[in-house]
């Protein structure tokens, strides 16, 4: 009974003294915290995903993508498949994935470059916004895109 009363006392005190220290210091982790963190740039970068016929095809729109500072930087996955439905039926084809990082105000800008250089007649242009990260490179990504 005694090890019961003491741990009930413990917590009581422990859950107090927080509370007590949140009220009057604010959030404990706040002197731990960098000026910055990487929710000041929440949702200021995109990702977007692009496919394209051919690694070689990827990389001359990655180059173009990273020169016009639409892009910070392009990863080019060169062997995916495909599986889709166009024109009546189902196809399956083997295809490079672009994977974009950029400024979210940047997309339109980019779809466009994509669009305009771009093989197929109605090519894959998507996004996401980035909520999070690691703050340095999201930073990077910044700086790169202006």
């Amino acid at each position: 009974m005694i090890f019961k009363s003491s741990f009930l006392i413990s917590t009581f005190f422990l859950s107090f003294s927080r509370r007590i220290s949140v009220s009057v210091m604010g959030d404990l982790t706040s002197p731990f915290k960098n000026t910055t963190d990487s929710s000041d740039y929440r949702g200021i970068h995109s990702i977007a995903y692009v496919t394209t016929p051919s690694e070689e095809v990827a990389k001359t729109l990655a180059h173009g993508l990273v020169t016009e500072k639409l892009a910070a930087c392009v990863n080019v996955v060169p062997k995916i498949t495909s599986i889709y439905f166009w024109e009546g039926k189902v196809n399956e084809d083997n295809e490079a994935m672009m994977i974009i990082k950029t400024r979210t105000s940047k997309i339109k800008e980019l779809t466009e470059y994509v669009k305009k250089n771009h093989p197929y007649t109605v090519c894959e242009v998507i996004s996401t916004k980035i909520e999070d990260g690691n703050e340095a490179y999201l930073k990077w990504i910044s700086e790169n895109v202006p």
